[in-house]
């Protein structure tokens, strides 16, 4: 069985993926580490294949990462967003990505407002397709990059007892770390305001604490999710101010805690709403490891699709690339 098939022809979430699949990306991220140390950042693995990155929401750090992990494959790259092209006058996804395989691409990372988008459109073409985040459904390199980053500091994922903070209800992280820790046989939490909690979160498998001091003794790692005030109407807290002063992470709170806690975000930052900035740049903060942990996570991932063999992970690092 090739990696490709073990994998599948896309990567659309983590909630349909085994736990052998899951750590099938994540060790093959692993060997892809190194390329981004290296003075030459690249490598020939996918070379001569063309991957269309069609980003319908605005996106910096996502769409950035993708990019970095296509070119240090020595891919070709296009980047196609929603504004300036014919989507705009009225194009739907699917004539749009039927348009672009008829220029004979290989793969679509797509980012869409919609859940489901990214299933949509993979059902309907013949190239790989990524999900890079669909409405509030999943986000699963995202996912895989913050399990990676846990792993590489816990040394396992086993056991480990995450507590996921915030604006559950309207993020897609959150899903994708949900379903992918509990397939590792992480402990997983949620804490937040009810009014930021999914209805059917007892649906989930998950604790919930109301306090985010509970969550603070609990837990071993805490990720902590931006508040997503651009899909917020009215009503969900009171004001920015009252959500920092009874949710958000402070050095304070932190200093409380039975252990030193391992800090996630995936970024964007509200610092001084869910997350203080001493704790953002602190001693315990793996923010920007999650960072660089992306863009090998998503080599790992574009690698597989492509048919890569994850024995020879290690040996595709090794080629030079001009």
């Amino acid at each position: 069985m090739t990696a490709s098939e073990s994998l599948g022809k896309d990567l659309l979430g983590l909630e349909q993926l085994s736990s052998d699949q899951i750590r099938l990306i994540l060790d093959t991220a692993e060997p892809f580490k190194e390329i981004s140390e290296r003075a030459i950042k690249k490598v020939p693995t996918l070379r001569g294949s063309t991957i269309v990155n069609l980003f319908f929401e605005a996106s910096t750090r996502t769409r950035i990462s993708f990019e970095f992990a296509e070119k240090r494959l020595s891919a070709d790259t296009v980047n196609v967003a929603s504004s300036g092209s014919s989507v705009s006058k009225g194009e739907t996804l699917v004539d749009t990505a039927r348009n672009l395989e008829a220029m004979r691409i290989d793969m679509v990372v797509i980012r869409h407002g919609a859940s489901g988008a990214a299933r949509f459109l993979a059902e309907r073409i013949e190239s790989n397709v990524i999900n890079a985040g669909d409405g509030t459904h999943e986000h699963p390199t995202q996912g895989l990059l913050d399990m990676l980053t846990l792993r590489d500091r816990f040394g396992k994922l086993a056991g480990l007892k995450v507590c996921i903070c915030g604006d559950v209800l309207h993020s897609r992280v959150a899903r994708s770390n949900i379903w992918g820790l509990k397939k590792m046989g992480a402990e997983v939490a949620v804490c937040g305001p009810r009014s930021l909690l999914p209805n059917a979160i007892d649906d989930f498998g998950v604790t919930v604490f109301d306090h985010i001091e509970d969550g603070i003794q609990w837990a071993d790692a805490l990720n902590i999710l931006r508040l997503q005030l651009e899909r917020m109407h009215s009503g969900y807290i009171p004001s920015l101010r009252e959500y920092n002063r009874v949710f958000g992470v402070s050095r304070e709170r932190l200093a409380r805690a039975p252990k030193d806690l391992l800090i996630l975000h995936p970024g964007p930052m509200n610092r001084g709403v869910e997350i203080d900035s001493d704790v953002a740049d602190g001693p315990h903060s793996v923010i920007l490891n999650q960072v660089t942990n992306g863009v090998a996570v998503r080599m790992a991932v574009l690698y597989l699709l492509a048919g890569g063999r994850p024995e020879l992970a290690e040996a595709a690092k090794g080629g030079g690339g001009r």
